[in-house]
Parts: C-alpha cells; sequence; structure tokens
C-alpha cells in the first residue's frame, strides 16, 4: 500500500526524450491535495490516508461533509479518497501534499472512469467476428449468434458477452512511466493514455 495523489486530466501531447524520439505523453493536474484526516489502528483499526482535491463552495457540500470540514477546522475540497497504507507516520491532518510526490523516471498507477460509448454491439464491445456475409444469411451480419442452449439449462449463463452498455467503468492501468515534473504547476507528464476524458478525476499512486 503506497501513497498518490487526486488529479485531473488535461489532455494529451508529445514531447522528446533524451534520444531525441517522440513520446506521447498525458498530461496530469496532480493535486494539491489536502490531508483531510489521518487513520490509524488503534483509532479506526487500519492505517490510511484521507485526501482532498478540488476547491468547492461550502454552500454545495452535504451538511455530515460540511461538518466533517467545519469540525477539523479545513478548507472544503470536492472529493475525499482514502488511500490505505501500511504505516502513516509522518502524516498529519491540514498538511499539503504535491506533484513533488513524484519524481521523473519512477512507475505509477492511474485509475479513472473509462469513457461511455452507449450501448454497443458484441462487434464493437467484446470484438467478435459477425456472421458470414454470403450463403443465405439475412439481416444477421453483426449478431452475436446463439446466446445458450434450448430446453436444458433453459437459460444464458451469467457473464455471456452480449451487448450492453459499452465504457463508463473504474479502469486501472498500471506501471506507468513518469516522463517529467512540473513541481511549480503540479503538473505530471505521464507516458502513455490513461483512462477517462478531458477534466475527469484521477487517482495516481505510487508502486508500493
Amino acid at each position: 500500500m503506497a501513497i498518490g495523489l487526486l488529479g485531473k486530466k488535461i489532455g494529451m501531447t508529445q514531447i522528446y526524450d533524451s534520444e531525441g524520439q517522440a513520446v506521447a505523453v498525458t498530461v496530469i493536474a496532480a493535486g494539491p491535495c489536502l490531508i483531510a484526516a489521518v487513520r490509524t489502528p488503534e483509532q479506526n483499526g487500519y492505517s490510511a490516508v484521507l485526501l482532498g482535491y478540488g476547491a468547492v463552495k461550502a454552500q454545495k457540500l452535504s451538511k455530515p461533509v460540511k461538518g466533517f470540514f467545519d469540525k477539523n477546522k479545513l478548507e472544503p475540497k470536492k472529493v475525499l479518497r482514502e488511500f490505505r497504507l501500511d504505516k502513516v507516520e509522518g502524516y498529519e491532518a491540514g498538511q499539503e501534499l504535491k506533484a513533488d510526490l513524484f519524481e521523473a523516471g519512477e512507475k505509477i498507477d492511474v485509475t479513472g472512469i473509462s469513457k461511455g460509448k452507449g450501448f454497443a454491439g458484441v462487434m464493437k464491445r467484446h470484438h467478435f467476428g459477425g456472421q458470414q456475409f454470403s450463403h443465405g444469411t439475412s439481416v444477421e451480419h453483426r449478431h452475436g449468434g446463439s446466446s445458450g442452449a434450448i430446453s436444458y439449462p433453459g437459460r444464458v449463463f451469467p457473464g455471456k458477452r452480449m451487448p450492453g452498455h459499452m465504457g463508463s467503468e473504474k479502469v486501472t492501468v498500471k506501471n506507468l512511466t513518469v516522463m517529467a515534473v512540473d513541481v511549480e504547476n503540479n503538473l505530471l507528464l505521464v507516458k502513455g493514455a490513461v483512462p477517462g476524458s478531458k477534466d475527469s478525476l484521477l487517482t495516481l499512486r505510487k508502486k508500493g
């Protein structure tokens, strides 16, 4: 279990590495994140750090969440996420974590909500090959074919790959390389693509 940051996907661009090769990177606004609370085994039964990210007006929060920030005399944050840790020594409520938590060259895991594609058929959603286009095939070219038995067991088994809602799922891409860190502007340049659309929330976690 390792610490991380919450951030926002800015978009993609490309940079040149030390060998002059063009590298596609994703620009991520990483933090700053406020430590809203520290969970300890003595008080909570586990070790974790609760991070808050994103400015928000206090009147837009629910009463319990607003009460939590008021009680701890903290600035309200739009998003709260827990990071389970093995040890919480060195962390305290009110502390701020910034992009300098990461360094160029290290590997991180990035979690986000993938882009929603709406209702999709089996060829787009599961990469089916489709039916043949000749020998009597009629209006079945992109269908999935048989989905179950006849009389026994007389049902479709759970997990069967069928048409349905595609995307809008929690996706984690592991072992992405941090190409550069802009500490002044709290920006990370991460090699490759990450889940989600522009301005979507991302969870960045160091390799534990």
